[in-house]
This record gives structure tokens, C-alpha cells and sequence, in this order.
């Protein structure tokens, strides 16, 4: 059976909106026009890559006491959105994909940036279903860097070949790519060209014949 790899913000739950709301408020406070747009750079990259493109947008020089003291000011603003997080705050589609893949002995892991994973998977009570959780605490190369799947991949004891992952940002497709991994992306096919398949959202997809087409 294959091993499938899920990605957790933008994939499983949404919380990129919580994320980018707390890098607003930050930039907001360094005198940097923070947009939408320039939110899509931040996808799939680590915390530390996320504030160096915040400081580059506003040409802003910093120390690294000054980086640190604003990335957990960050992140506490953060998880003040996510600790009023639970069930309802999953993606739809994503539930009965999880649950079909466990029923038919699939290995599911997650393979995240996000340093606060293991605590979002907790709040929304997602947390049993997965036989591995791999994020920015295990890791220190950022996406497209290979280095989160491969972990993965390893923790729940399948072949990089025989893995599946679901990502929805470009710099995760290619590390899914570069990991040797079949890659399926979740949002707009026009941005994430380089996946093997691509579909617009988990209602999209039928887990019984999305199997079929793995195998």
C-alpha cells in the first residue's frame, strides 16, 4: 500500500488566513505594505524565510535579536487564532479522504513547515488519524528543500516512490517532485503546473478512484 503525505495549512485545514493575518499585523507595525499577493511568497516556506521577505519587501535591516523577538511575536498571534480552532475548521473533503485511506491500510503523514502542526492537529481532533507528524520542529531545510517528505517518508516506513503528497503550493510540489514523489495539488492547476495531477479542492476528489489511478 502506498504511504500519503499531506501538507496542513491551505491542504487539510486553512489556516494560511490566521498566518497571514498575523504577518499583516507585523509588517503593519515595520512600515511594510503587506498584501494578498505578496502572502502567496510566504506559502510552503519556513517561519525565519518568511520574515527575511517581510524585511526585503520594506528593504528593512534587522539583527537577529530584532528577527527573533518578531517571529514569536508572530507566532503568538498566531496561536491566539488557532487556539479557538476545532473539527469544523477542516477543509471539506478531507475527513472522508483520511478516513477511506486508513480503512484501506494506508500510512498517512504529515509533512509541514508549520512548527504549531501537532497542536492544530490536536485542536481539530485529527490527530489519531495519522500514523506520522513531521513539521518545522524535525526539519531544517525549508521547502523546496525534499528534506520534509523524505522524514516522512521514513517515520511511517515506505519508499519515496511509493508515496503520495498533497500539497497546494508550489514550493511543496517541487519538493514532493524532488523528493521522488507522486505529487497531487490541491487549488489552481494555472499555478501548480509542475504536479502530477491536480484538483481544485477535496470535494473534488473520490479517494476510491484516486486510488485506482495511484496504483
Amino acid at each position: 500500500m502506498k504511504g500519503f503525505i499531506f501538507d496542513l495549512d491551505g491542504v487539510i485545514v486553512d489556516t494560511a488566513r490566521y498566518h497571514f493575518l498575523a504577518w499583516k499585523k507585523l509588517a503593519e507595525e515595520l512600515g511594510v505594505d503587506f498584501t494578498v499577493e505578496d502572502n502567496e511568497r510566504l506559502k510552503g516556506v519556513s517561519r525565519a524565510r518568511s520574515l527575511e521577505i517581510i524585511l526585503e519587501l520594506g528593504d528593512i535591516r534587522a539583527t537577529e535579536a530584532e528577527k527573533q523577538v518578531w517571529m514569536r511575536q508572530k507566532n503568538d498571534d498566531y496561536l491566539e487564532y488557532v487556539s479557538r480552532m476545532d473539527q469544523k475548521e477542516v477543509l471539506p473533503g478531507v475527513l472522508s479522504t483520511l478516513r477511506f485511506l486508513k480503512e484501506n491500510k494506508g500510512k498517512i503523514a504529515l509533512g509541514s513547515a508549520s512548527k504549531n502542526a501537532r497542536l492544530i492537529l490536536e485542536k481539530t481532533n485529527i490527530l489519531p488519524l495519522f500514523d506520522a507528524v513531521v513539521d518545522g520542529n524535525d526539519v531544517s531545510k525549508a521547502k523546496p528543500d525534499p528534506e520534509v517528505f523524505a522524514l516522512a517518508a521514513q517515520q511511517i516506513g515506505v519508499n519515496a516512490a511509493d508515496c503520495v503528497v498533497f500539497e497546494d503550493s508550489v514550493a511543496g510540489i517541487q519538493a514532493a517532485n524532488a523528493a521522488g514523489m507522486a505529487s497531487i495539488g490541491i487549488g489552481d492547476a494555472g499555478i501548480l503546473q509542475e504536479a502530477d495531477m491536480v484538483y481544485p479542492d477535496f470535494i473534488h476528489i473520490d479517494a476510491e478512484s484516486l486510488l485506482k489511478k495511484i496504483r
